[in-house]
């Protein structure tokens, strides 16, 4: 059994930025993160674009800001959530500044800044192309600066630890779930561990492996959505997958290599196969509307030629700017024979970023007491129905401090509890066939694939949940009666994330944002978050 004052789920952004201001402003509590891999492998370290902030307030303004995120969050973003995260984000971002992280700047010493899809300003701070992987390496070196942060690598955690662990019936409406700590799998010894804590933040990233064809990470199995809801949490909005347009095409490959927005705010344009530049056929705003936008359309090219890709051109910009903005873009291009001044990239959409997720509220709280939620894994009202291109990383940074400042004023009213038992491993075997996992996940992608992707109807949705209630049965049998490994709780969790995904998108009758029904093409001004 370990005892921790606070408790980090997840290393990216999120996790970090929150342990390091606990670290900092109470030396003397202990901080335990966790993470199921490397410290450093998570979705932030995938994020190319950059972070979107409003730094040069003579040519931009906080106005602009929350104007194109409730634009592009497509009438179901929280206004004041929204005016909160854009407001407070400078003094959030100059934080991680000073700890280190390095944004690239002009010959004048300014800050470069990006323009991308549903922004109307150049207001995107980035280091070159791979911006997440700069900011989450400034996080770690900062965290291995506090004596009171223990990071773990390599423990997949099962369960939060509640009164149902105590042997009381808990449901949606008991009204004081509170978590106590994790039973966490220990993957260097194989032990299920309790972890007893005050506070617990769930910091642990995306969805996107539900899906064949995505631009995240291994890991995103939406572990901490998933566990969340089996804890009686509320979850909202998981309809709401973002489609990152222009996912680099490779036949197999996967994850997806991200071919940023950035390319297209720097003057990239998509063409069908016929050379076609389409996006001006829908909407106006062509290759710089916002991704629900720009992968419907290329969706739609895709359907109408009979082709499983389009077309980035950036032969008409300057190579050298190029390079220089895109080093790690150009050289995968090159790695696979596209020299992006003679060759058009061909593209397609992948799955990307989760809008909805953990209900938590302008504290980072979540329905369960002592349980917080922030990053990815949360849903703040910031997204609604679309996520603006690059305000992920910033949502991060403004919830995990203020998640840290709620901490700081309770943790010492906060008592461990002592009465949580042992993890019960009795009667469970080492899985026969690992043919029963690894074939269950790709039908799981498969599914998700086919049936609720960019474009749904209610006939897909229909087939879909049948199909994910006989892997959800066959699953929870095989969990029951065998011993735990990752790749067994990743599979449960992916079908979790999945009913969560369809059942949303089954109550949404309409079409918005990144929800779009063959059934219901226009917009509703009854329907409003779908909570479950």
């Amino acid at each position: 059994m370990l005892k921790t004052d606070i408790l980090v789920i997840g290393s990216g952004i999120a996790g970090l930025t929150f342990a390091v201001k606990i670290a900092r402003e109470f030396p003397d509590k202990t901080i335990t993160i966790l993470t199921k891999a490397n410290t450093d492998e998570t979705n932030t370290k995938y994020a190319q674009g950059g972070i979107a902030v409003v730094n040069d307030t003579e040519k931009d303004s906080f106005n602009k800001h929350v104007e194109d995120t409730l634009i592009a969050g497509d009438g179901l973003c929280n206004v004041d959530i929204v005016n909160m995260v854009v407001t407070e984000g400078p003094d959030r971002v100059n934080e991680i500044i000073e700890w280190g992280a390095r944004f690239d700047k002009t010959n004048d010493g300014d800050y470069q800044r990006g323009k991308e899809g549903g922004h109307s300003e150049n207001r995107i701070l980035h280091h070159k192309d791979i911006t997440g992987f700069e900011i989450e390496r400034a996080l770690v070196e900062e965290a291995k600066q506090y004596k009171n942060i223990n990071i773990y690598n390599h423990w997949f955690v099962l369960d939060i630890i509640t009164q149902h662990h105590l042997g009381y019936l808990v449901t949606k409406s008991t009204p004081d779930i509170t978590c106590y700590g994790v039973y966490a799998l220990n993957l260097n010894s194989n032990n299920v561990e309790k972890i007893l804590a005050k506070c617990t933040l769930m910091a642990s990233g995306g969805v996107g492996q539900v899906y064949r064809t995505t631009t995240n990470p291994k890991i995103a199995t939406g572990d901490g959505i998933a566990m969340l809801y089996r804890a009686k949490a509320r979850i909202e909005n998981m309809e709401f997958i973002q489609f990152h347009p222009t996912a680099l095409y490779e036949v197999g490959v996967s994850p997806s290599f991200l071919i940023t927005e950035a390319v297209r705010g720097d003057g990239g344009i998509l063409r069908n196969k016929e050379g076609v530049a389409f996006m001006p056929l829908y909407d106006t705003r062509a290759d710089l509307a916002p991704r629900d936008v720009v992968a419907r359309a290329i969706d739609s090219e895709m359907k109408r030629t009979g082709t499983e890709y389009v077309y980035l051109d950036c032969r008409q910009m300057d190579i050298d700017k190029f390079q220089s903005h895109f080093p790690n873009i150009y050289a995968k291009c090159r790695s696979i024979g596209i020299d992006v001044a003679e060759h058009m990239i061909p593209v397609a959409p992948a799955a990307h970023y989760c809008c909805g997720g953990i209900k938590a509220d302008e504290l980072g709280r979540s329905s369960i007491f002592n349980l917080y939620a922030c990053g990815e894994c949360a849903s703040t009202g910031l997204h609604g129905a679309n996520r603006l291109a690059s305000n992920s990383l910033l949502e991060a940074l403004v919830f995990a401090h203020r998640c840290a400042i709620d901490v700081g004023q309770k943790i010492e009213e906060i008592s461990f509890n002592d009465e949580v038992p042992d993890w019960n491993a009795s009667g469970t075997n080492d899985p026969k066939e690992m043919i029963l996992i690894t074939q269950s996940l790709k039908e799981m992608q498969q599914i998700m694939s086919d049936y609720v992707g960019i474009v749904r109807n209610d006939i897909r949705l229909e087939r879909a949940m049948n199909r994910i209630d006989l892997l959800h049965y066959e699953t929870e049998e095989l969990y029951k009666s065998s011993t735990l490994s990752p790749h067994l709780c990743e599979l449960r969790n992916l079908i979790t994330i999945g009913y969560l995904v369809v059942k949303g998108a089954q109550f949404r009758k309409e079409s918005r944002g990144l929800h779009y029904n063959t059934d219901y093409p226009e917009k509703s001004k009854l329907i409003q978050q779908v909570v479950l």
